[in-house]
């Protein structure tokens, strides 16, 4: 069996945990620089307020409606999603993180186990530890999980938010709830592509040929098709490493010389060199972009050999900035993407170019020191040691869980 535990309404949630006068009150949470609204709490939803809503517009809509608005606290939703994860891994080692806020379980050798009760007490843990409420849907496969998490979600008053589908009238009965629009990888063209087909619900995706949807759709298809019939396909996996890795940012106002904007650009490329480091990956070219209101212009950079190295990239990356870097035009955004990426641990050697290997340890010392200190004090010549970039976050709680400055002050009278 697998079950997929989920977060409700994530953003919001750790909000309240550290705000319990939040409970039952309407919430927004904000994307990078207070531009859109990215996640909504129940409350805020009842009220219209929709996805992707510009901040901008919907000033007079958050007053009028006492909605409470928040910029995006990620080192807080990042840690108190790793504190969930922890708890979850105990109930069993077969574990799929699949999201900041969802991750599928699979219980094998759990047959004579009472998977409702295990389910509850899951939830009564990262509530009591975490104060993260979830919903958990258990089932034979993973798209059924899936299909039973949604009906714990929206019928939690029945469910305790702990459902279970362990018949085939209990599957069925499900997927003829369930709407096709719904249904997990259902995207919205092959959403409209099936309701031409006469597809409503995810029972009616179920009743096409197998073969018809190996021939015109995928194997992906096929695969969710089996795992919502009962029959096992789609098994747990891990992250995948990136294809690609980008650091883009909207500057704090328009630049025009041209030291500024390599600064910005040694900035970008270090930490993408960074995040390529993480993952064991080097890159074999370079895209560097810069833009203003009305031009962008790029150019990639090919590499002899891939590479991790913030030194290779962030020269390789300056360079193609000054050469695309025209004079008098006033430049908004920038960035850089590492792309071309093969484990640095395994790839094709070039007989005459290499990395110097000197810069290896260089990278890992790198590393471990701005780790230990949780910041970057370590940086690249060409970048500005005192010029960070900062979001615009002019809403955000304190970092209750991650900033010893900023932890939760307890007065006792």
């Amino acid at each position: 069996m697998f079950a997929l535990v989920d977060c409700n309404n994530f953003y919001a949630s750790c909000e309240r945990v550290f705000q319990p006068q939040l409970q039952h009150k309407p919430i927004a949470i904000l994307s990078n620089n207070d531009g859109c609204v990215i996640s909504r709490s129940d409350e805020a939803k009842a009220l219209g307020l929709p996805m992707g809503a510009p901040a901008f517009k919907y000033e007079a809509f958050f007053k009028e409606n006492g909605v409470y608005v928040f910029s995006s606290n990620y080192p807080l939703y990042g840690d108190m999603s790793n504190r969930v994860m922890s708890i979850l891994k105990k109930y069993t080692p077969d574990i799929e993180i699949y999201s900041i806020d969802e991750a599928f379980l699979q219980f094998r050798g759990f047959d004579n186990y009472d998977l409702n009760h295990y389910g509850l007490k899951i939830r009564q843990h990262i509530t009591k530890w975490t104060g993260i409420p979830t919903s958990i849907g258990i089932a034979p496969t993973k798209a059924l999980s899936k299909v039973a998490n949604k009906i714990a979600r929206k019928f939690p008053n029945k469910t305790q938010n702990v459902y279970i589908i362990d018949s085939e009238e209990l599957r069925i009965k499900a997927l003829k709830w369930l709407k096709i629009e719904d249904v997990w990888g259902i995207g919205y063209r092959l959403q409209k592509r099936l309701k031409n087909k006469g597809c409503a619900t995810a029972f009616d995706f179920t009743q096409l040929p197998s073969q018809w949807i190996r021939k015109n759709l995928s194997i992906t298809e096929w695969h969710l098709q089996q795992d919502l019939l009962g029959i096992p396909t789609l098994e747990l996996g891990s992250f995948a490493n990136k294809r690609s890795i980008s650091t883009t940012r909207s500057f704090e106002h328009a630049y025009s010389n041209l030291s500024d904007i390599k600064e910005r650009i040694s900035t970008f490329a270090s930490s993408c060199a960074e995040k390529l480091r993480k993952q064991g990956s080097g890159c074999h070219a370079i895209i560097v972009r810069l833009s203003n209101d009305k031009h962008k212009t790029s150019l990639i950079v090919s590499l002899p050999y891939p590479t991790d190295s913030s030194l290779i990239i962030g020269k390789e990356a300056v360079k193609a900035a000054t050469s695309i870097f025209k004079s008098g035009m006033k430049y908004k955004k920038a960035g850089v993407t590492v792309t071309g990426l093969v484990p640095m641990d395994n790839f094709q050697l070039n007989l005459f170019e290499h990395q110097n290997p000197k810069h290896k340890p260089l990278m890992q010392t790198i590393d471990m020191i701005n780790k230990k200190y949780a910041t970057h004090k370590i940086k690249l010549a060409s970048q500005d040691l005192k010029h960070t970039w900062k979001m615009r976050q002019e809403r955000l709680s304190p970092r209750y869980t991650t900033n010893i400055n900023e932890i939760i002050t307890v007065k006792c009278h």
